[in-house]
Formats: structure tokens, C-alpha cells, sequence
């Protein structure tokens, strides 16, 4: 049996904050503004995951009105994800993932992205896959407002 689950995540930037992407610090003038670390990237897995199993959003679980997530790792949010795919006896079949913004340039950053994400989610990171464009300009992103990150997510029944 095999479930697919799609996850978007916008943030802006802010002065005075780190920017994490994909659970990696990037080094960079300005970071993205959240209750948690902010990681774009992994609320949108978090989101596809919980999506694929039926399971709502990434706020009904882990709410910014509660203090305990604040300033909270995402990675960490991410390993409660995994939790509940395990629990429902899933595994990571592949995970695609699209990261917008203008700058940085994070191309150098994209396969040690997989890295830190295959081993919160106990998988190969072969089966991530990380990409970057840019929106020519366009929109918030283009302005260099912020950042947004799409995710889809296949999971696949474990033997």
C-alpha cells in the first residue's frame, strides 16, 4: 500500500534570526521568522507526511500558540512526524522537495540537506531529493521577502 501527501510552508525574513533550511544553518545576513526555528523545509515535509496518513497539519500539532515549540527545532517536530508514520507502519518511499527564494544560493547546501533529513527519518538519502529555483523576481519571494517550500511525499507500507 502506498499513500502520497503533499506539504507548503511560507516565512518570511527577519532581521536577527538564523536561517535553517532542511535542518541545516545557512550561512546568510538575515534568517526566516517563526514561532520555531522557522525551517520552511521541514514544516513542509511535516505537512506532506501528516497529509499522507490523514492526519491534518503540521499546526494542529504542533500549534505557535503553545510555548513549548517555541523557538523549537524543527528536526524535532519532524522526528514526532516520524513517530506517528511509524506508527501507522509506513516508511519514506521518496521525498521530493522544492525550495523558493532568491538568495542565498543554496545549491551547495542541497545534498547535505538530504543527509540530516534521511537520518531523522531513518531512510536512505537517496530517496530525497532536494531542489532550488528562484521566481525570476516575481512576487514576494522574487522581492526577497521570504521563502516558500513545497514537498511531496510518498510513503510505503513496511514489510
Amino acid at each position: 500500500m502506498f499513500k502520497i501527501g503533499y506539504g507548503a510552508d511560507f516565512h518570511r525574513f527577519e532581521k536577527n534570526r538564523k536561517l535553517i533550511l532542511g535542518g541545516l544553518e545557512i550561512p546568510y545576513s538575515i534568517g526566516l521568522a517563526g514561532h520555531s526555528d522557522a525551517d520552511v523545509v521541514v514544516h513542509s515535509i511535516c505537512d506532506a507526511i501528516l497529509g499522507a496518513l490523514g492526519l491534518g497539519d503540521i499546526g494542529e500539532h504542533f500549534p505557535d500558540s503553545d510555548d513549548k515549540y517555541k523557538d523549537i527545532s524543527s528536526l524535532k517536530l519532524l522526528d514526532e512526524v516520524k513517530k506517528k508514520m511509524n506508527g501507522q507502519n509506513f516508511q519514506i518511499g521518496n521525498l521530493d522537495i522544492t525550495i523558493l527564494m532568491e538568495n542565498p544560493k543554496i545549491g551547495k547546501y542541497k545534498k547535505q540537506m538530504c543527509e540530516i533529513l534521511a537520518s531523522t527519518l531513518d531512510c536512505n538519502s537517496e530517496l530525497i531529493n532536494v531542489k532550488a529555483t528562484t521566481t525570476e523576481k516575481m512576487g514576494f519571494i522574487g522581492e526577497g521577502v521570504g521563502v516558500e517550500s513545497r514537498a511531496i511525499v510518498l510513503l510505503k507500507k513496511k514489510d
